[in-house]
């Protein structure tokens, strides 16, 4: 891990990726700060089609006249002083660490909920208060010393997607403000660790036997599943009523989003059928 001196870095290079990563890019190129690069992942194929879709970042970019690359490596070709990473995806090598300091704006309260999921997984332990740090990065998983930090709380009902938004928000803020004062010297984590390993489909899928507040905090991570006569049926919205989880949205396969008495009204549920069959 490189130094940082305590200036306002005039030259900076920014990883991201996804829509969480914009906000930031926008709000440093708004400040005003020179932006030689931008680095985010290779176009993706969507869906199953053969049309190739840019990430959001790369979209910002163009759109802010910056110049892209797919290639980590070309930010040591840049002349910048610093590099700002922000839900990038990928590592970051050793020698490009070597060149070049970063820092790293991350959505949790280091060292809990290290890794790339740490939203859902500040939700998904019925967590009430997670946090944004900036750090600087290192070699090792989200393992830096801070350089600043916030709280936020997580409501009884806030979904994956809302608390997203307020720690991008924060974050952003947190940034702008951090670089424009010039870093100071970064403190080390204190505590025990907890990993945000990616939420996969599979642990998605809502096993009816578990209690309904975990099933409830399943639903507000978004893309909770279950199925009925074979198919599979998205709960986008519930409530927990007398210890028992109660959809108030799905989506069946195909089809548009509906209030679950709609879809159950359009399925003809018989007696004794359930979810999960």
């Amino acid at each position: 891990m490189l130094a940082v001196a305590p200036h306002r870095p005039r030259r900076l290079v920014f990883l991201g990726t996804p829509q969480s990563a914009v906000p930031p890019l926008e709000a440093l190129h708004e400040a005003d700060f020179d932006i030689a690069l931008v680095v985010t992942r290779p176009d993706a194929r969507r869906g199953r089609g053969v049309t190739m879709t840019p990430s959001p970042v790369k979209e910002a970019a163009e759109r802010l006249g910056l110049p892209v690359s797919h290639s980590v490596d070309d930010v040591l070709e840049a002349g910048a002083e610093l590099g700002v990473v922000v839900a990038y995806g990928r590592l970051i090598r050793r020698p490009v660490l070597e060149r070049l300091a970063f820092v790293n704006v991350h959505f949790s309260h280091l060292p809990r909920w290290r890794g790339a999921a740490p939203v859902e997984r500040a939700i998904l332990a019925g967590d009430t208060e997670t946090g944004v740090c900036l750090m600087a990065l290192e070699e090792g998983l989200d393992t830096g010393p801070v350089y600043a930090s916030e709280a936020v709380a997580i409501g009884a009902d806030t979904t994956a997607d809302e608390l997203r938004a307020q720690l991008v928000e924060v974050g952003t803020a947190m940034l702008i403000r951090e670089l424009t004062a010039g870093l100071g010297k970064p403190v080390p984590q204190v505590g025990e660790p907890t990993y945000a390993a990616k939420v996969d489909a599979g642990e998605l899928h809502i096993d009816w036997g578990r209690p309904a507040a975990e099933l409830e905090r399943l639903v507000r991570v978004g893309g909770a599943w279950t199925t009925f006569r074979g198919g599979r049926l998205r709960i986008l919205r519930a409530g927990v009523e007398d210890d028992t989880l109660v959809p108030i949205e799905v989506q069946p396969e195909g089809k548009a989003a509906m209030s679950f008495t709609a879809w159950r009204n359009g399925a003809r549920v018989q007696p004794g059928e359930r979810l999960g069959s």
